[in-house]
């Protein structure tokens, strides 16, 4: 062996593993809004410049239980974070029926000289904070780059759990105030809880709980799509004439009808143009893609300018990279303060001969 790789050999050794506990994930992310949108953003520009791997998401189903599913997102990601991973996040819809949450998640890291998993953290919380930051972020971004439209200050949330929660306070964290606050849900319940929870927090503005999609969306300059729709529910295009700014969360909310009179940015066009999202139907429905407009990274690197005459269309299908940065984040976060916990001796064969 030659001195080189014996120095190599040295060097290399397993990082000790620790597991992340929810409260720490949470403590680590709150307060930290606008650093979080930061990452993101930049998360998006490494992805865009091929910085990534980003590999197709992996979709558990069941025959037993049709609606719920559990999904594998493998992601690898570059620059300054420098991680390989997993996250492994369940959708159970009848969970909400039985008063716990609908999704719940884990994240493992890897490091990127072994392979070797040295961390692992709930995730469910890492996933909404990335959803929610990629959605300010692209609120953000696509008002600036829509030349002779005013920034929205009517926003509608249909669909109003765990993800429009979040969406809301990186909104307010991020500098964004509404004159009006408009609200829908299927469930009376949760469209009530959702607003007292906007009145607890002193949210301002009029809170206006609307009984139909359709008045929602018409009083609303933005609409936030936050639902557990498996196929299209809104199908009417004339609901958008005034050209609304459409943050398309849920991904599937939409006929393809509306998405072909739109402008449509998405996060990734591989991946969102698959599982019959809206726009994977506008794409069946037309046998091409010409319906898109480009993607964020687009958007923020100033190579596509956004109609202020159409409606704006925002569909991610939620990328793996955004995990991992967010996860790292806040890993480098608990470690920096010493309060890991680490589980001594997770890994037990490390000797190739014993």
């Amino acid at each position: 062996m030659t001195a080189p790789a014996q120095q190599a050999r040295q060097q290399i050794s397993a990082p000790p593993f620790a597991v992340v506990p929810g409260a720490q994930v949470q403590q680590a992310l709150a307060g930290r809004e606008k650093q979080v949108v930061e990452l993101v953003e930049s998360v998006y520009r490494l992805h865009g410049a091929g910085d990534s791997v980003n590999p197709p998401s992996y979709f558990l189903r069941f025959t037993d239980r049709p609606t719920s599913r559990i999904i594998a997102l493998p992601a690898s990601i570059g620059g300054s974070v420098h991680v390989d991973g997993l996250k492994w996040i369940s959708s159970f819809p009848g969970n909400v029926s039985a008063g716990i949450p609908r999704a719940s998640a884990v994240l493992i890291l890897n490091d990127h000289d072994t392979g070797y998993p040295f961390a692992c953290l709930e995730s469910s919380i890492i996933s909404a904070t990335r959803t929610a930051a990629s959605a300010a972020l692209a609120a953000d971004r696509l008002t600036r780059h829509r030349p002779g439209a005013p920034r929205p200050v009517r926003v509608g949330f249909f669909g109003t759990g765990l993800i429009a929660r979040y969406i809301h306070t990186f909104l307010a964290a991020t500098g964004w105030s509404f004159d009006e606050i408009a609200i829908h849900d299927l469930s009376i319940d949760s469209a009530a809880g959702f607003r007292t929870y906007l009145e607890q927090s002193g949210t301002p503005g009029r809170i206006t709980v609307h009984d139909s999609a359709e008045e929602l969306i018409r009083a609303s300059d933005m609409v936030v799509f936050a639902t557990i729709a498996a196929e299209p529910h809104v199908t009417d295009p004339a609901w958008f004439t005034h050209n609304p700014l459409v943050l398309h969360i849920s991904l599937r909310d939409l006929a393809p009808e509306i998405v072909l009179a739109s402008a449509n940015i998405v996060d990734d066009v591989e991946h969102c143009l698959k599982a019959n999202t809206s726009p994977h139907l506008a794409e069946q429905l037309t046998g091409n893609r010409d319906f898109l407009t480009g993607t964020l990274d687009d958007v923020i690197a100033g190579r596509t300018t956004l109609p202020a005459d159409r409606t704006v269309v925002f569909s991610p299908f939620g990328l793996g990279v955004l995990d991992l940065a967010v996860g790292k984040y806040v890993y480098d976060e608990i470690a920096r303060t010493g309060e890991l916990q680490v589980i001594d001796d997770f890994f037990h064969e490390l000797r190739r001969y014993g």
